[in-house]
């Protein structure tokens, strides 16, 4: 490498001859191995902080030939040495093989100890045991590369951080303990003293619901109960004119109003029966195109959705109707395997059904509402006369075959002719309510004994509590 400009003898004559200053201010000229070529450098003296200290006075000043050199010069002198602190790190024992089975022998961790906390004599003894140790192979005693980048020194953390907190506590379930993040509000009180004190507040007062409105919710929640399949109950008396119809189209109002999918009534009543009169009135099923269940028998393989189906069905809001047969020559014409036929297209469309049946139990198409119903409603009366019958139908259904339905029965008492105060009531209820699940009694109305239209919106209160009561003993036999 040429020597520096200062130190070169032909620079010094050159200068001398040419009258120039012994240094250049701002470049050297040398000459590399007495070349021809004249090479100009710029040098600098490398500055460091401690410069001009005492203990750097009399010392030559070093020279760098580049700025990158002068600056590494003063970061060297600038950052002290730093030694890290001695860390206890797990490492893994070297790999050996056992003699004979060339399985390696389990790695168990070590940890290396600092070298000031050992003794000479524990140092000692780890060179003894190190030296009468196996040999190693090439690779474990291959000193580690200088290229691996140094490990950082390990901190022991003391306090535990929000992230682990988060990640260690339990997450809370938001939908079983709603309560937890949500207070829950009070159901708004509707008629009485309750309702009139949180009307007149503003809903600032408010005294929930009474024990007649938490009544009444709770049978709106069983009728209202989600279903698992199609189920099916039917209606039927030994005797008519009784309130079986009135039962029928009642009931199926209230499961329309309260449940979340649309219940279908069929009336199956071999009789000419009125179903479809009673749930639309008279003069607007005679509008209607009066398409029948003998229609729909017609092209029932025909029918493969809802909107198909619904070409032979009538509507009294969300109640959906099958009309039975009104000429008196094909009526009685309705099989058991035709009903069948029937119930299983419904069940492809309606969780809840309701069949309408004639009086009696013996025509050619009850053996199939029989086979097919989940549930019976026996409708009867106040006089001594339906209340024989209703309990000669119980008996009867339990000696052919139909104990579980029997059993399960839910009788409705109907005061449709409003008898006279000589009748006990209280002596038939208590000589049917033994022989069935549930008794029901359903008062005198005029919106029913009238045997026109029936309307929920006219009916009084106690008749529509009552057919809230058969609606939800209807849906809680549905198991």
């Amino acid at each position: 490498m040429p020597d520096p400009a200062d130190k070169n003898p032909r620079a010094f004559a050159q200068d001398a001859d040419e009258g120039q200053p012994q240094l250049r201010r701002r470049r050297d000229l040398r000459r590399v191995d007495g070349a021809l070529t004249d090479v100009r450098t710029g040098t600098m003296p490398a500055v460091t902080p401690d410069s001009a200290s005492p203990s750097d006075a009399g010392q030559p000043i070093i020279r760098r030939s580049s700025w990158a050199e002068a600056a590494a010069a003063a970061d060297a002198a600038k950052s002290p040495t730093r030694v890290p602190a001695p860390t206890r790190r797990p490492s893994v024992a070297p790999v050996s093989f056992e003699p004979g089975t060339g399985q390696p022998e389990a790695a168990l961790p070590v940890f290396d100890a600092p070298e000031a906390a050992q003794s000479p004599a524990a140092q000692s003894t780890a060179s003894d045991v190190s030296t009468s140790a196996a040999p190693r192979t090439a690779v474990d005693t291959a000193p580690p590369s200088s290229d691996a980048p140094a490990e950082p020194p390990a901190f022991r953390r003391s306090r535990q951080t929000t992230a682990e907190a988060i990640a260690g506590s339990p997450m809370p379930d938001f939908i079983s303990t709603p309560g937890q993040f949500v207070r829950e509000q009070k159901p708004r009180p509707v008629g009485g003293l309750r309702g009139a004190i949180y009307s007149l507040t503003g809903g600032a007062w408010n005294l929930g619901p009474g024990s007649k409105q938490r009544q009444e919710d709770e049978l709106g929640r069983r009728i209202s109960r989600q279903l698992q399949g199609s189920y099916n109950t039917a209606v039927l008396s030994l005797k008519g004119g009784i309130g079986k119809t009135s039962t029928t189209v009642g009931v199926g109002l209230t499961l329309a109003e309260y449940r979340g999918d649309a219940p279908c009534a069929i009336d199956a009543n071999p009789d000419s029966g009125d179903l479809v009169e009673r749930a639309l009135g008279e003069g607007i099923y005679q509008q209607a195109s009066p398409r029948t269940i003998t229609d729909l028998l017609k092209n029932i393989d025909s029918i493969g959705s809802l909107t198909a189906l619904a070409r032979y069905m009538h509507h009294a809001g969300r109640l959906h109707l099958i009309a039975g047969e009104q000429d008196p020559e094909v009526s009685d014409s309705l099989t058991a395997e035709e009903y069948l036929r029937i119930r299983r297209l419904i069940s492809s469309y309606y969780s809840v059904a309701l069949t309408d049946c004639g009086t009696g139990v013996t025509h050619n198409a009850m053996s199939g509402i029989l086979q097919s119903a989940d549930n019976l409603v026996i409708a009867s009366g106040y006089a001594v006369s339906g209340a024989k019958r209703a309990r000669s139908t119980l008996q009867w259904l339990a000696h052919h075959g139909y104990e579980d339905l029997a059993r399960d029965a839910i009788v409705v008492i109907t005061d449709k002719d409003e008898v006279s105060s000589r009748v006990d009531k209280d002596a038939i209820e208590e000589h049917l309510s033994g022989i069935c699940r549930e008794l029901i009694s359903v008062p005198h109305d005029r919106g029913v004994a009238d045997g026109d239209l029936v309307t929920l919106d006219v009916l009084k209160p106690e008749t529509r509590r009552a057919y809230k009561e058969i609606a939800a003993a209807i849906v809680d036999g549905y198991r």
